[in-house]
C-alpha cells in the first residue's frame, strides 16, 4: 500500500483525459461507447470550462485521485457543496433539522455528476484495482472529518457499490426511485405495445396520433446531424423549463457550445420543428451503451401530447431501434409509469460526521426503505402491462 498515493484537485483539467477515462470508463478502450458518458472527462470537462460548475456554482470541483505506482488507478467525481441543489437525492430536511439543532451543515462532500440523476459507477477504478474503491472512500471521509465538513454523500451509484461499501465504512445506504423503461426483446414499438393491457395501448396509441396531428415534423438527430442553431433553440427551452422548475437553470449557454463540440457522438436531440422548418420543442437524451439517458425538455408552443412524444415514445422508438436495453426517464414523474416505465430502485450512500445526526438520519432511511419499498410494489402492481398472456 505504501506506493498508493491520494491526490485532491482543483479541476479535472488537471489530469489527461486517457488517465481519467482509463478508470472512469474502461469498457471503451475497444472503442465503444462508455456505459453512460457522465463520469467521463469530456462530460466533466464540459461542465467546467462552461462554468456551470465552479465558483459561485456551488459546486467545487475537487476530483480524487489515486495514483499506484505513479499510474492513475482509482478516481471519484468529488465536489465541496455549499446547497443541495441539483443533486435529486433530496437532504434538505436533514439540513433543516442539523442547522436548527445548531450545527451547520453546509459546505459538505459530495461524490456526484452534477445535474444529472442517473445510476453509474461513483467509485472508479481500473478493472483490476476495485480493492481501491476503499481507498477512495476512506480518503473522501477522511477529508470531510479533517475539513470540518458536515457530511459526505455518494448520490446514483450502482447497487452492488452501495451493498457492498456501506457496511464496510459505516455508511448509510438509501434506496429511493425512479421510473425507467426495460427492453423485454421488442422488435419495434408495436411489439412493445402487444406488452401493454388493451386499456393502455389504446392511450398510447392516441397520444401518439394526437402529437402528430400537429403538423409538426419529429427528427431523431445525433452526432453530425446536430447543428450549431439546433442548441440556440434548445437553450430557449431549456431556459424556460428550468425558470419553471428550479428558479434559475443549472447549465449554461456554454455548456451546449461545449457539448457540440465535445459530446455530439454521445447526444440524441429529438427535435419538433413547424412546416417552415423552425424549431418548437425538443428532448435531449445521452446514450450509453446499453441505456438511453433521458435529461431535458422544452418548448416555445404547447402542442397536445408532444411532451409525452418526444420524452417518452421517441426514446422507446429510438432505444428498440438501436438495441439498448432500457431508457432511465430522469427523476420524478409517475405519469410515467402509464407510459410503460416501472419504479425501479436508485441507491446513494449518506455519512455525518457528527455521531448525532448520523444516528438520526440512520433510523430516517430505515422508515423511509420500507415506505419506498411498498411504494414500488404498489406501482409496479398498477404498471400497464398484461397481467396475462390472454388480456387483450
Amino acid at each position: 500500500m505504501s506506493s498508493i498515493t491520494a491526490d485532491i484537485l482543483d479541476s479535472l483539467t488537471d489530469i489527461p483525459a486517457a488517465e481519467w477515462d482509463g478508470v472512469a470508463c474502461p469498457e471503451s478502450a475497444d472503442g465503444g461507447r462508455p456505459f453512460d458518458p457522465f463520469t467521463t472527462h469530456r462530460f466533466l470537462v464540459a461542465l467546467d470550462r462552461s462554468t456551470s460548475t465552479g465558483t459561485g456554482t456551488g459546486w467545487t470541483p475537487r476530483p480524487l485521485v489515486l495514483r499506484e505506482g505513479g499510474k492513475v488507478a482509482a478516481a471519484a467525481p468529488l465536489y465541496v457543496k455549499s446547497h443541495s441543489q441539483g443533486e435529486y437525492i433530496f437532504d434538505h430536511g436533514w439540513a433543516q433539522a442539523y442547522e436548527r439543532a445548531g450545527g451547520r451543515y453546509y459546505p459538505k462532500l459530495q461524490i456526484a455528476v452534477p445535474f444529472t440523476p442517473a445510476t453509474g459507477r461513483r467509485f472508479l477504478t481500473r478493472p483490476d484495482a476495485l480493492h481501491l474503491r476503499d481507498g477512495l472512500i476512506d480518503t473522501a471521509i477522511s477529508l470531510a472529518r479533517r475539513s470540518g465538513l458536515s457530511s459526505l454523500h455518494a448520490t446514483f451509484c450502482t447497487a452492488e457499490e452501495a451493498e457492498s461499501l456501506a457496511p464496510r465504512h459505516g455508511l448509510l445506504h438509501r434506496v429511493t426511485q425512479q421510473f425507467h423503461w426495460e427492453n423485454r426483446g421488442y422488435d419495434s414499438f408495436e411489439g412493445f405495445l402487444s406488452d401493454l393491457s388493451s386499456r393502455k395501448r389504446k392511450m398510447i396509441r392516441k397520444e401518439r396520433e394526437t402529437a402528430q396531428a400537429s403538423g409538426l415534423t419529429i427528427r431523431a438527430l445525433t452526432a453530425d446531424g446536430i447543428e450549431p442553431a439546433h442548441w440556440d433553440a434548445f437553450w430557449e427551452f431549456y431556459q424556460d423549463t428550468g425558470a419553471r422548475k428550479w428558479g434559475t437553470p443549472y447549465l449554461t449557454r456554454r455548456f451546449f457550445t461545449e457539448a457540440h463540440r465535445t459530446l455530439r457522438d454521445d447526444l440524441l436531440l429529438v427535435m419538433a420543428f413547424r412546416p417552415d422548418g423552425t424549431p418548437v420543442a425538443a428532448a435531449l437524451n445521452f446514450i450509453g451503451r446499453d441505456t438511453l439517458f433521458g435529461r431535458y425538455w422544452g418548448c416555445s408552443e404547447d402542442h397536445p401530447c408532444l411532451h409525452f412524444e418526444l420524452c417518452y415514445y421517441q426514446a422507446i422508438d429510438w432505444a428498440i431501434q438501436n438495441g439498448l436495453a432500457r431508457v432511465e426517464a430522469g427523476a420524478q414523474g409517475e405519469h410515467k409509469l402509464a407510459r410503460g416505465y416501472l419504479p425501479t430502485p436508485v441507491h446513494s450512500l449518506h455519512l455525518m460526521t457528527d455521531p448525532g445526526l448520523h444516528d438520526a438520519v440512520a433510523r430516517y432511511l430505515q422508515a423511509e426503505r420500507r415506505a419506498v419499498d411498498e411504494e414500488i410494489e404498489v406501482l409496479t402492481a398498477y404498471g400497464p402491462f398484461r397481467r396475462c398472456t390472454t388480456e387483450d
